[in-house]
């Protein structure tokens, strides 16, 4: 069953009320799609902040009225790669420092600089429970 505007975690009682819409809108979503709950939680919590903090006025009137309960299963859902290594290698092809999930199609981020792209990289390890693997140039 999905959670709701009225029914949520209590780690969301606390938050700001539309970050809070949103973040259930995305927790229902990745339930849907396969992630387990308790690793879900946080990622939602975290990728609502992000987008309050980012979003228009106008796109945050917009999720006041959105129906969070109601998702389609995605069937190219990166539920599967939620304990996936994620990789740090250079891209010769764009000539950044790419971090990608072993067994991803498409790169999470591209970087300048190894160091930024390493940082994104431990970002997203802490959410899963998988291990780093950093490419010299050359590989």
């Amino acid at each position: 069953m999905p959670y709701t505007k009225k029914d949520y975690p209590d780690s969301m009682k606390n938050m700001n009320k539309i970050a809070r819409i949103k973040a259930i809108d995305i927790l229902n979503a990745m339930l849907k799609d396969g992630y387990d709950e308790s690793r879900a939680i946080p990622i939602a919590i975290s990728k609502a902040k992000d987008w309050y903090e980012d979003a228009s006025n106008k796109e945050k009137s917009e999720m006041k009225k959105e129906d969070v309960t109601d998702h389609k299963k995605d069937v190219n859902s990166s539920a599967k790669l939620q304990d996936a290594d994620v990789i740090v290698e250079y891209s010769e092809e764009d000539g950044k420092w790419r971090v990608i999930s072993k067994g991803a199609e498409k790169a999470d981020s591209l970087h300048k600089k190894k160091s930024d792209a390493l940082d994104r990289a431990k970002e997203m390890l802490k959410f899963r429970e998988a291990k780093l693997i950093s490419k010299k140039r050359s590989e």
